[in-house]
């Protein structure tokens, strides 16, 4: 049986840029990646909320961790706060990438289905960041 993979969350304000980012990483590595995305307010507008985080981080939960990507800093701050109200021995295993969101995710992913832990995923992804 192979090794739990982390599982990767996309986060946009736009649904349709979530979507897309989603089907970018599925086309990049199938099912390998247990894999979520939300974006947009419950209107069909533009916005985050912590609900909807909180129900892809348990969509895509892993034992391995869970990389979350995020594109602008509302859903930086959400993704914050719904890993605030995660049960204490999952806070650890839940990291925000500093990392463009398609590219940061596409990234993750490859590593993600290559066995990479937590920390790998992230640092690969945060590697595309300037600065």
């Amino acid at each position: 049986m192979s090794k739990e993979n982390v599982g990767i969350v996309i986060v946009s304000h736009s649904s349709d840029v979530a979507r897309g980012t989603a089907d970018m990483v599925r086309q990049m590595v199938g099912d390998e990646v247990p894999l979520a995305w939300c974006g947009g307010d419950p209107d069909g507008g533009l916005g985050t909320s912590v609900e909807t985080i909180l129900g892809a981080i348990d969509q895509a939960w892993s034992q391995a961790g869970v990389a979350i990507l995020v594109d602008l800093g509302g859903a930086e701050t959400n993704s914050e706060m719904a890993i605030e109200m995660q049960p204490e021995e999952r806070r650890s295993r839940i990291a925000i990438c500093n990392a463009p969101i398609v590219e940061g995710a596409v990234m993750a992913a490859t590593e993600a289905s290559g066995g990479a832990s937590l920390d790998i995923v992230r640092q690969t992804a945060e590697e595309l960041s300037p600065g």
